[in-house]
């Protein structure tokens, strides 16, 4: 997916951390998803048409909320995800104007509530809107009063919700009219009696029908329904914040529980595999180079790599879809969903060959491949965290991290948490949070960065730097150890003077 922002920086605290847990970092996320919307979703199919050969169809959808209800929907712009966008070519016309609809569950039960009730409107307030519809009205009144029974003439250049506002605008204030829209931004009008009307209005074919008009409205969530009762396996990199999107514009609105949002996305996709988590392992497991883009890992994949013996599934794209075979285009959406599932196979087919020490079938089924990447299915990457990823069937690892320092200031002026994270920034990368007025909590996420800041900061005059311990740096432990040794010494006082009367 693309999106118009990632992370809401208007929101205080809200930028992911590594003291983040994944519940915290859920809460901070969905925040930003219910400011941000998507612009792109990409959907490749990879459907195996012989033995050790898939066809991948791939699919770019612009996408844009409905605006046939009552509420309109707000969303916010990133000045830098936009100028990301741009930088890669993105379409922003299609997405505003060619955008494809879309609503969630909640979204669905308030329009059916104003279908039913005939109060439904589509949200056009803007000039331009009014224009059209009036030029379109001017239109067929003056058509109209010369026209004869059955003569039809054409309205061009309706996009989207126009062709049907026009319909339903004609037919109201027309009782002699019928509407059919013919595709490509056309809607034809013809002239009719009022019986004729009143047989068209009920018939099946009528694209005014409110069940019809429903069917529009929901656009792009059809075919997510659709997916949701496939219950293929779904492939995506680094996919937290697309299964969050998922979830809140095409599902539900996002719960404010964790679990909760993680059982609705175990229901709705059984099997979810993170290329992210996948290619860690390969990284680990096999000869393989420190790349972090998804366009990087499918080259360095796609070198020679996998074994030859047996080799690697061929992966071909469909006749509709060849020209990502003839020029990268990353960071379009169904251009990023072919390489995902391309790096997914080839990766499988690498674990799978060194799994089984090069014994493996000359034609290696996919559920055999299912079976090597076992430990990584419904695992989602967690980046800069304290866990390397988020289980979605099941309860989370343990939070794991290099040990926290925590840097203890002497002799200076009160410093900040900015001040302390510029004083670090130049060895290393450490998120800062204060522990008190002069003290300062550092967390990273590598060893050696420990290491190297306990080393050079050993001697340092205002800086004493310190592997935290709990029990020692704690305010909380300080405070209840203050507490408890107050009270033990008023019990010895207490003591102490009680005996002194007894004698």
């Amino acid at each position: 997916m693309e999106f118009t922002g990632l992370h809401s920086t208007s929101l205080q605290n809200n930028e992911p951390s590594l003291f983040d847990s994944p519940a915290e970092r859920y809460v901070k996320a969905r925040q930003s998803v219910q400011r941000f919307t998507l612009v792109q979703l990409g959907l490749a199919i990879f459907s195996k048409e012989n033995s050790n050969k898939y066809v991948v169809h791939s699919y770019n959808f612009f996408l844009f909320p409905s605006t046939l209800g009552i509420r309109d929907v707000e969303f916010t712009f990133s000045a830098s995800s936009i100028q990301f966008l741009s930088h890669y070519g993105f379409d922003f016309n299609k997405f505003l104007k060619d955008g494809i609809p879309y609503m969630n569950e909640v979204q669905e039960k308030i329009l059916k509530q104003h279908l039913l009730a005939g109060t439904w409107k589509v949200c056009s307030t803007s000039c331009a809107d009014r224009d059209v519809l009036k030029k379109a009205i001017d239109e067929v009144t003056s058509w109209i009063t010369a026209a004869k029974e059955e003569d039809t003439m054409i309205l061009q250049d309706l996009n989207g919700y126009h062709m049907l506002e026009v319909q339903l605008v004609l037919r109201q204030a027309l009782e002699n009219v019928w509407t059919e829209p013919l595709g490509d931004k056309k809607v034809m009008v013809k002239k009719v009696s009022p019986e004729q009307r009143q047989l068209l209005e009920n018939s099946s074919y009528d694209h005014c029908q409110k069940k019809l008009i429903l069917l529009s409205a929901r656009g792009f969530t059809n075919l997510f329904q659709i997916l949701v009762k496939a219950k293929k396996p779904l492939v995506g990199h680094n996919m937290l914040m697309d299964l969050m999107h998922l979830h809140d514009k095409f599902y539900r609105p996002l719960p404010e529980s964790y679990e909760e949002f993680k059982r609705n996305i175990h229901n709705l996709f059984p099997v979810i595999i993170d290329t992210k988590t996948v290619t860690k392992s390969v990284q680990k497991k096999c000869l393989f180079p420190r790349v972090s883009s998804l366009l990087e890992v499918y080259a360095v994949l796609c070198s020679n790599l996998n074994p030859k013996d047996p080799p690697c599934p061929v992966i071909a794209l469909a006749s509709g879809c060849s020209r990502y075979a003839e020029k990268k285009s990353p960071h379009e959406a169904g251009y990023d969903a072919f390489l995902c599932g391309s790096v997914l196979l080839m990766s499988a087919h690498l674990l799978l060959c060194r799994s089984t020490d090069g014994a493996v079938d000359t034609e290696p089924s996919f559920s055999q491949y299912l079976t090597v990447l076992a430990e990584h299915v419904n695992k989602v990457n967690f980046i800069r965290g304290g866990v390397s990823s988020i289980n979605f069937s099941g309860e989370d690892a343990p939070c794991r991290h290099p040990p926290a320092l925590v840097v203890h200031v002497r002799g200076w002026p009160v410093l900040t948490e900015r001040q302390i994270y510029q004083e670090f920034k130049a060895r290393c990368r450490f998120d800062v949070r204060r522990l008190s007025k002069n003290q300062f909590i550092l967390l990273t996420n590598k060893h050696k960065h420990v290491r190297l800041v306990l080393r050079d900061y050993r001697h340092h005059p205002h800086l004493q730097v310190s592997v935290y311990r709990h029990w020692r740096h704690s305010p909380s432990v300080n405070c209840l150890l203050q507490i408890s040794g107050i009270v033990a010494l008023w019990s010895l006082l207490a003591f102490a003077l009680g005996g002194a009367r007894s004698c």
